[in-house]
């Protein structure tokens, strides 16, 4: 019987695409809920299964993983029936793995240089190159859907990992709908998933009034 421990966060982006997968791979998860405004990433227990503190990370049965672009091709590989979403030719997976890459180097680093001054260092301004440097994200992604999908006419993990990020940059920053009509297109393919809400959506919205919270706490002190 599976038995996967995930531990992570509803407002975390990279912690939802694992929720996504795994949700279309049908795969049970044990949620464990880890607070990173409280620190629970930076408490010995945890740092026992990843000393680096980030989230998400999974335990199968004593098989410890971080980074969810690993841990989606890992329950794919390993829990996968039809491989679509991580087809098995070299070319097809080359090109999920530059979205991958794509996403952690560009989109979600460009994101995470947005909220974690006001998470981390009591930020309640950023600066306006750091929000054009995010949006830029919208118009390098745009640029890149050739087809339906980020890699096809198919979903994949690449569509999985970035839906996640840029989900939560359209809360935070909407992006102009008239500019970006295949990213908007993209999009609402997406939203049609399965329990896409409940996974994504909510995670995104709520992350977005916890960095309003925290903007407003830290002008006030």
């Amino acid at each position: 019987m599976v038995n996967i421990k995930l531990y992570t966060a509803k407002l975390s982006p990279p912690g939802r695409a694992v929720e996504l997968t795994a949700n279309l791979l049908g795969l049970p998860l044990d949620i464990i809920p880890i607070n990173l405004l409280a620190g629970d990433h930076r408490k010995d227990q945890f740092l026992k299964l990843n000393p680096q503190h980030t989230i998400p990370v999974i335990d199968d049965d004593g098989v410890i993983l971080r980074d969810s672009h690993a841990i989606i091709i890992y329950l794919v590989e390993k829990y996968g029936t039809n491989g679509t979403l991580y087809p098995g030719d070299p070319i097809t997976r080359a090109r999920i793995n530059a979205a991958l890459h794509f996403d952690s180097g560009v989109l979600f680093s460009r994101l995470r240089f947005y909220f974690e001054p006001m998470l981390y260092g009591g930020s309640s301004e950023v600066p306006q190159r750091t929000i054009d440097y995010m949006k830029k994200g919208y118009e390098l992604l745009n640029d890149a859907l050739v087809d339906d999908y980020i890699v096809g006419n198919g979903m994949t993990l690449a569509d999985l990992s970035c839906i996640a990020t840029v989900d939560t940059m359209d809360v935070f920053f909407p992006m102009d709908r008239s500019k970006y009509p295949k990213l908007v297109a993209w999009m609402e393919r997406m939203s049609r998933m399965p329990d896409y809400d409940r996974l994504n959506r909510d995670g995104s919205l709520e992350f977005a009034e916890i960095c309003e919270s925290l903007r407003l706490r830290n002008a006030a002190k």
